[in-house]
């Protein structure tokens, strides 16, 4: 009953103000005086405009919006719904042929009612937000936004509900806004002076709300604020925003991942369309990080068949719950085997029958593979490849693709050496393949992977410290986990067989700076969290390649990829000559090395190992 007779009082609001500006454009029409021949015909007009204003408001919903939150799009409904009363009305006056009504009424009424029905809901709004939080809010930790635009605007707004944050200035690079006011709150200037307002206004936080910008434009905004000493938080992504999945107002604190973001990748999704869509797929060490990210960006291609082949119980569960709960529509196929396990592999295949295969599964971390652990590196990576690639042509597998590492490039440790013999595997066999196509791609480090740096400078820095780099010089080339599966996806279309496919990773990375960054981020200082250097594991070395010397390189269609034309150096006979060797009693780390270099040529065992 309360809610119906607010409605009624809002009914009877609108049309007396269309009264009242039906009246004015009277007055205002004859200079203030209206003559008294005019005034029957003014107020018997009232009987029927009033009416026509009514049905009209009522049928196109201007009483749909809240007044407490009206907005541009309420006025542009009364704007439209106001007009289309003024046709009507206009269409009473020629049909009636009502000679005594002044046309200027016509025009003047519906721009006065705009302004009154516009004015009075806004004026309730700017009246309801100060009673709840304030003309003038003092409350809340103040805030510099950087970035003016439209994600600016909208947690401007829903800032304004928050007891936790107030904005006290905006920053943008766009000359054109500042000076000016977005919303109450001024934009003093550009990201260059973030130092010398913060200091100016005490402020002590910062929030980069352009999440529609470039990477590189978010990461400038960030290391400047970031050298301000400032706190450094971003609004969510804007696919979030708009999915309705997280509001622009959570804010979070800006990841090492922020930073070393780029573009997002355009793929080839027509192409990975025919690829995926409705086909059998299997990825071996799904459970990874590569490969739980491979399976994630698969689903999105609805296949008939996804079927995760992992060694790992709890990693193959932990995949297995996520697609149970976020991909519930996509069928999936969980197997527990070792991709040494010839048997294991025979009757998955034969079971599941799959047409495309990402081959994932590896030992990866370097100073682990590289003594005690040799034997077991070069079988896991070599034989285990080797393995599954003769499953999938025996099963007729249309596209065999694997994932390798830059550390096959003139290596200089096992699991390096181990990927690269691997990698001249799937070469070799592409010679005798008629239906599989082996495609092979290589990439850096990927951030966030497991068994990587930036895990481990996180746990370092939430213990207190010190955070351990090796070298002052040790650079690496660094890609985000989503990013590297999508081009390990692309380059997957793209190749007809025995390619090597290289990422573009960007810059290479001095580890230290990572290192500096992850401190300022999460809020001290050097003095506060030492860095200290251990020197380089059994292994390392002081950076990566993604190209030996010898080989040459392709553009392709796609601008993050390029075909490394490696040589196969591994004739048949001297693969089943390794497979006899693999498949012998375990060696030790020595012997194994010697073979790795009599193997791989490139392979220069380090003076750390």
């Amino acid at each position: 009953m309360k809610l119906y007779l607010r409605h009624l009082a809002i009914v009877c609001l609108d049309l007396s103000a269309a009264a009242v500006a039906w009246l004015l454009a009277y007055w205002l029409r004859f200079n203030l005086d209206i003559p008294q021949t005019y005034l029957r015909g003014m107020f018997d007009g009232l009987l029927w405009v009033l009416p026509v204003h009514g049905a009209v408001f009522v049928a196109f919903g201007v009483y749909r919006g809240m007044w407490r939150y009206v907005s541009v799009k309420d006025l542009q409904r009364i704007v439209l719904t106001v007009g289309l009363a003024a046709v009507l009305v206009g269409a009473c006056v020629f049909m009636f042929q009502l000679r005594d009504l002044p046309r200027s009424v016509l025009i003047l009424q519906p721009l006065l009612l705009i302004m009154a029905m516009g004015g009075t809901r806004f004026l309730y709004r700017a009246w309801r937000e100060r009673q709840l939080y304030g003309g003038v809010r003092f409350e809340g930790e103040p805030v510099l936004v950087m970035g003016a635009g439209d994600a600016a605007m909208a947690l401007l707004r829903e800032l304004k509900h928050s007891r936790d944050w107030r904005v006290v200035g905006l920053l943008d690079d766009d000359g054109s806004k500042r000076g000016r006011d977005i919303d109450g709150i001024p934009v003093l200037g550009s990201f260059d002076s973030v130092a010398i307002q913060a200091e100016r206004l005490g402020v002590t936080h910062a929030i980069i709300a352009m999440p529609s910008s470039s990477a590189s434009q978010r990461r400038r905004a960030a290391e400047l604020a970031g050298a301000a000493s400032l706190a450094v938080l971003t609004v969510p992504a804007m696919a979030d925003v708009l999915s309705g999945k997280l509001s622009v107002s959570q804010v979070r604190k800006v990841e090492l991942e922020d930073l070393l973001g780029r573009d997002p990748i355009q793929l080839d999704d027509e192409g990975l369309h025919h690829l995926l869509t409705g086909r059998r797929v299997m990825v071996t060490g799904a459970g990874g990080s590569i490969g739980s990210e491979l399976c994630r960006q698969i689903a999105r291609y609805a296949p008939s068949r996804l079927v995760f082949f992992e060694q790992s119980e709890y990693a193959l569960y932990r995949i297995e719950q996520e697609f149970a709960s976020d991909f519930r529509e996509i069928g999936v196929a969980c197997v527990v085997g070792d991709v040494k396990d010839e048997a294991s592999l025979s009757a998955a295949f034969a079971m599941h029958r799959p047409e495309v295969v990402f081959h994932a599964a590896a030992y990866k971390h370097v100073p682990l593979m590289e003594n005690e652990n040799a034997w077991a590196a070069v079988r896991n990576n070599v034989l285990g490849t080797w393995r599954v690639a003769r499953a999938a042509m025996a099963a007729g597998v249309g596209k065999f693709v694997m994932v390798s590492t830059d550390k096959a490039v003139n290596p200089t440790n096992v699991m390096g050496a181990s990927k690269r013999l691997a990698e001249m595997v799937c070469q070799t066999l592409q010679a005798e393949s008629r239906d599989t196509h082996f495609v092979t791609v290589r990439f850096g480090n990927v951030l966030g992977s497991s068994g990587s740096v930036i895990p481990r400078f996180r746990e370092q820095i939430a213990r207190g410290g010190p955070v351990t780099v090796t070298h002052p010089d040790i650079i690496r080339y660094f890609m985000l986990i989503p990013e590297a599966a999508q081009l390990v996806l692309q380059a997957g279309l793209m190749g007809q067989g025995g390619e090597i496919f290289v990422l573009d990773m960007g810059e290479p990375v001095k580890i230290v700076d990572l290192a500096r960054d992850m401190i300022r981020l999460t809020g001290y200082t050097e003095e506060e969290i030492k860095i200290v250097f251990t020197g380089l594991r059994p292994g390392e070395k002081l950076y990566e390649e993604l190209l030996a010397d010898g080989e040459q390189t392709l553009p392709t269609p796609h601008p993050k990829l390029r075909i490394a034309r490696a040589q196969v150096a591994l004739p048949l006979a001297e693969l089943a000559a390794l497979r006899a060797w693999l498949e012998g009693a375990p060696k030790d780390e020595q012997a194994v090395k010697r073979q790795l270099a009599r193997l791989v040529p490139e392979y220069q065992p380090s003076c750390n190992s």
